[in-house]
């Protein structure tokens, strides 16, 4: 983006009053989607939905905002600000909480700056804490910041890449300090007498993409922010710093915002920034040509006992990990012996993965700069490297022009693939969503989203990221062989005409509320004033820590017991993270999150760096180190796992009739037992190899629901494919929770089983991947009816006849997604919609 309103605040407010145009994309479009709908016979586009332009709505200066800097953003090309800018710095210089939820590109940015730095030029000794969850995003702003020069701020990031000899200074002499949650919390708060004097000084916390802060990470960062305000009473601020927070669009932002910081805030959510039109197209891509039945070892007809007994596993991803539309999730119980019709695996889309790699490198070609996001890190390396292979086999030397972005890179390798993005020097990037969130992407003409992002708010924050010099921008969503995404591309108006999701946090989650205890006690002994800015549970949770040992109550408060720190991971993730190094030369490739270390580094699993295949040798858990070595097999690898689950309590049931809707907690137990070997070329199974990894166990929530076998006789479904009709049943209502709740399918797994012995009836479970829950089971217990009835039509609609990828089939389901019963899944849920109040 050639803004200068876009540098100085960070993000695009688009382009400021008086401003001089910006020149038109090489391509315009309309023109782009016409030619890239002519890749295929069939037309793959199934929408597309015109956002129309719109004009901005400037305001005056604020009379507070000085003439420093006022004459620093001028310097920038920001001669006023947007209305809504104006509007939330008011508020947060007069010391509201404030929220301000606009759309991509709208200079949310601006509106926390502004008060912020005003504070700053004229409070010699203040200070100003900024959080962002991601480091890209804190290095974007810290240049934004740095960029406006102004005598006295300092500004600094404060991170784990931060060099040791740099922290002491940034400690001392920063007034504007850059970092994120979890820097907070195993860095800054553990040393806060190191911080004393900023945390008495400060005035204003920026807390930025506060939509990300959800489920079980949302949960954690709000205590965060409660220990924050406690050490800055505890130091003498007693009024407590004024919390400005941006998001995007999401349901009721000031409810939210409140629930993390546990305050009240105020909202300001009226967009008033100009904004280009937006072609939005979605994208399936067509069907590959049919092979005979049993091609490539993947017949059309699965025989075998059916349910196969307690312990049969399913899902690839750990407990609660997901896996595409499956997830976790077995099928247990007696019955389903014999022959069972499954889908003919022979009759697939083309993969999203593929579709969008040829795009980007279609896009790439036209000179339009793009980027590609993809869900997992494995698929942006797979989506850049097949984009860079098409380009260079067309004009030599021009793959050089597309990379890979995502988490797990080491430092250097982000900020050097940011600046090629920002100078031109890549045209196209494929990007997990480390890059979602507001990093301002300098004139970027084209989006392509590689599946459905699990919510409409992550959808249009990632189609904002073209369009953000105010030139007409092109989005398209290619949807993934899964039933969510096929659903939402033929229900446009899911997409465009619904609201954007509430966000979904449980302070008061036990999982949570200890741990988060532990850590402020080991900060500093907890006090009766204490209880009550922690909120609800806090007591009960207090006595739980001191009768286990944890606490030691005295009269002045209860105090830590243990020499260590606890040990608390903020994001779920499953433990450190776990460093893949190259075995023959010691060279450190990145790191993978332990939580997903069994699935992708287990030995033998093939690991993906920047283009680069290398087979893992050897993974020590102990250490936290995976050994790898360069290779470039013709296959691709595929954990398998089983899943058992049991019912621990019932918190909330609906009696109706044949059938029962239940809330409660549930413990699941996962092991990666195995894997399997693809070729890469036709998907055929070379063969499936044994693992000898731990089991791990998660205490979660769960909603669930059971029918009685009469009336599933009644409905038709003959006792030998119950199993099958409740494993359908299962995939698909995991891969549509996304729709009612604010999660994607990675958090919540499910199981399905014939008769389970807890609940003595036919069952399908569907669970929050996370210990204690995340908010998700609660969503879908609350919107049950209007959730199974979204899973019921994508079943019924789909144009297979026996079950596929797009309704009811798991590419990972350790079943091997057998037994499946398409038309009785769809008589299963006309049971339950049929006796559910509405």
């Amino acid at each position: 983006m050639t803004s200068a309103a876009s540098v100085s605040a960070g993000r695009g407010a688009e382009r400021p009053p008086g401003s001089a145009p910006v020149a038109a994309p090489a391509v315009p479009p309309e023109v782009l989607l016409r030619r890239l709908r002519q890749r295929h016979a069939t037309d793959p586009v199934t929408h597309v939905e015109r956002v129309p332009p719109r004009a901005g709505v400037p305001a005056p200066w604020p009379r507070w905002a000085p003439a420093e800097l006022r004459d620093a953003y001028a310097r920038r090309g920001v001669t006023m600000p947007w209305r809504h800018q104006a509007e939330a710095a008011s508020l947060a210089y007069d010391g509201q909480h404030v929220v301000v939820a606009t759309g991509t590109a709208s200079g949310k940015s601006l509106a926390y700056q502004l008060p912020a730095l005003a504070t700053l030029l004229a409070d010699p000794r203040a200070t100003v804490l900024y959080l962002a969850p991601t480091k890209a995003l804190a290095a974007d702003q810290l240049r934004a910041v740095a960029a406006l020069d102004l005598d006295g701020v300092r500004p600094a990031c404060y991170d784990g890449d931060t060099p040791r000899a740099e922290r002491e200074w940034i400690r001392r002499h920063s007034r504007f300090v850059l970092t994120n949650p979890d820097m907070l919390h195993h860095g800054i708060l553990p040393g806060h007498a190191q911080w004393s004097g900023f945390l008495r000084r400060l005035t204003h916390v920026v807390i930025d993409e506060c939509h990300i802060y959800r489920g079980v990470f949302g949960s954690h960062v709000a205590h965060v922010l409660r220990r924050l305000r406690r050490q800055c009473a505890r130091y003498g601020r007693a009024a407590g710093p004024t919390f400005v927070l941006a998001s995007a669009t999401s349901g009721d932002p000031a409810a939210a915002a409140g629930r993390l910081i546990g305050l009240p805030v105020a909202a300001v959510t009226e967009d008033t920034s100009p904004r280009a039109g937006v072609t939005f197209a979605l994208w399936e891509p067509p069907l590959l040509p049919s092979e005979p039945s049993g091609a490539g070892g993947r017949p059309s007809r699965v025989s075998g006992s059916g349910a196969g007994g307690p312990g049969k596993g399913s899902g690839a991803g750990g407990p609660g990990k997901g896996s595409g539309a499956g997830g976790p999730g077995r099928v247990s119980g007696s019955g389903a012996g014999g022959s069972v019709e499954v889908a003919d695996l022979t009759q697939v889309r083309r993969s999203a993965l593929r579709e969008t790699a040829d795009l980007l490198a279609d896009t790439v070609a036209a000179g339009v700069r793009t980027l590609a996001f993809v869900r997992s890190r494995r698929g942006a390396e797979v989506v850049a490297t097949s984009a860079r292979r098409s380009l260079d086999e067309a004009v030599p030397g021009l793959g050089e022009r597309v990379a890979a972005y995502r988490a797990g890179y080491l430092r250097e390798e982000r900020r050097e693939l940011e600046r090629a993005l920002l100078h031109g020097d890549l045209l196209g990037l494929a990007s997990t969503n480390a890059l979602e969130l507001g990093v301002d992407l300098i004139g970027l003409d084209a989006v392509l989203i590689c599946g459905y992002p699990g919510t409409r708010a992550s959808l249009w924050q990632q189609a904002g990221r073209a369009g953000r010099s105010g030139q007409e921008a092109l989005a398209v969503l290619v949807a993934r062989d899964d039933p969510l995404d096929t659903y939402l591309v033929h229900h446009p108006e899911a997409v465009f005409g619904a609201p954007v999701e509430a966000t979904v946090l449980d302070p008061a989650n036990p999982y949570v509320l200890g741990p988060q205890l532990a850590c402020a006690a080991a900060e500093a002994p907890l006090t009766s004033a204490d209880l009550e800015l922690f909120g609800d549970g806090t007591k009960e949770a207090v006595e739980a820590l001191v009768e286990a040992g944890a606490l030691r109550q005295r009269p002045t408060g209860w105090y830590w017991r243990h020499r260590e720190r606890p040990g608390v991971d903020l994001r779920g993730e499953g433990g450190a993270p776990v460093c893949v190094v190259e075995a023959a030369t010691g060279r450190l490739l990145g790191t993978v999150d332990g939580g997903s270390s069994h699935v992708q580094l287990h030995p033998g699993a093939v690991y993906l760096h920047q283009g680069v295949s290398y087979v893992v040798d050897a993974l020590d858990l102990d250490d936290g180190c995976a050994l790898v070595h360069p290779e470039e097999p013709d296959w691709s690898t595929h954990a398998r796992d089983v899943t058992s689950l049991s019912v621990v309590s019932v918190r909330s049931y609906v009696d109706a009739g044949p059938v029962g809707l239940f809330l409660g907690e549930v413990d699941v137990t996962n092991q990666v037992v195995s894997y399997q070997r693809r070729r890469i070329a036709t998907g055929e199974v070379i063969d499936t190899r044994p693992l000898d990894l731990p089991a791990r166990e998660l205490r979660t929530v769960a909603v669930w629901f059971t029918l009685s076998p009469e009336s599933l006789a009644s409905a038709g479904v003959e006792p030998a494919l119950v199993p099958g009709a409740l494993h359908a049943a299962e995939h698909a209502a995991i891969g549509l929770l996304p729709l009612v709740a604010t999660c994607d399918r990675w958090d919540i797994g499910g199981l399905s089983t014939a008769l389970h012995p807890d609940t003595e009836a036919p069952t399908v479970f569907v669970y929050d991947g996370h210990s204690g829950g995340a908010g998700f089971a609660e969503r879908a217990y609350g919107m049950a009816a209007a959730w199974l009835r979204a899973t019921r039509d994508a079943i019924s609609e789909c144009g297979c006849e026996a079950g596929c990828p797009s309704c009811v089939q798991s590419p990972k389901c350790g079943n091997g997604n057998n037994p499946l019963s398409k038309p009785d899944a769809v008589r299963v849920l006309d049971v339950v919609l049929t006796n559910l109040p509405r």
